[in-house]
């Protein structure tokens, strides 16, 4: 794929968006939406996000469904989604960047570890080699910053990368720092001229450093929460977003981000164009 069809794609992602179908009760269908409104707002863009048991014990009931693997990237495409939020950890000593949302291996084959403490190739246990052990993706592995981004690209979706907190004590330490930043640093610099890629962080000491590294990449107010449903498993109905969403599409966001791709996207229909 030339850089020229790639952006292309990308434009046209962002200025059309196709409404998918839902199983069973059709979100649209349900809320009552007018018909007939002239002057529709421009609908958001749309990112999907997995959800994360919130609470106690949330590790416990987690069942992986972040898009950091091909096949969440692909359902993500297939539900209406113009980009992607992902996880980015890093293994020991800063040695590979890895799409992972977990602190540990928790959710993964093999002996639970620290993503930080281990290898990504190298000893018994290593990442390369775990699987994920339940839960929609179960079968999949973990992949590098630099395989996730190539799918991402080829699906022509937009990458939205969380640098996961878990990684300061690796960014910051500088034994390891120069190692570890080239290994965020370097697949981004390698692609962003053929591909949409966003950064940000939750640790303000990251994020600061991301502002200085990719200045031009930073999330700021894109692909703006959108639910209000916390999340739990098994997944809690869509319905109970229906007023945030609208309250928050009201505002005419220009991206949004969501745990329910699908169903927000039958909910968009007849509100947006």
């Amino acid at each position: 794929m030339t850089i020229t069809k790639t952006m292309a794609g990308l434009s046209a992602a962002a200025a059309v968006l196709a409404c998918g179908a839902v199983v069973n009760a059709s979100p649209a269908a349900a809320s009552g939406v007018p018909t007939g409104t002239a002057a529709l707002p421009k609908c958001p863009l749309v990112f999907g996000h997995g959800g994360y048991p919130e609470g106690a014990n949330g590790w416990a009931k987690d069942q992986v469904r972040q898009p950091n693997n091909l096949r969440g990237v692909d359902d993500q495409k297939a539900w209406g989604a113009n980009g992607v939020e992902a996880d980015v950890q890093l293994t020991k000593e800063g040695t590979k960047a890895v799409m992972w949302h977990n602190t540990t291996t928790n959710g993964l084959t093999g002996g639970q570890q620290k993503i930080t403490d281990i290898w990504w190739a190298y000893g018994a246990g290593n990442l390369n080699s775990r699987r994920i052990n339940r839960g929609p993706y179960k079968g999949e592995g973990v992949y590098s910053l630099r395989q996730w981004l190539d799918h991402v690209r080829s699906r022509g979706l937009i990458a939205l990368l969380e640098i996961k907190p878990e990684t300061k004590s690796i960014l910051s330490d500088s034994r390891y720092a120069a190692q570890a930043w080239k290994e965020i640093s370097d697949p981004i610099k390698e692609r962003q001229g053929s591909q949409r890629i966003m950064v940000y962080s939750t640790d303000s000491w990251i994020q600061g450093e991301l502002a200085k590294r990719h200045p031009t990449l930073l999330k700021g107010a894109a692909a703006r929460w959108t639910d209000s449903v916390r999340w739990n498993e098994p997944a809690p109905s869509w319905s109970g977003n229906a007023s945030q969403w609208k309250a928050v599409l009201d505002q005419a966001p220009q991206s949004v981000m969501t745990n329910y791709t699908k169903e927000y996207r039958a909910w968009l229909r007849g509100r947006c164009q």
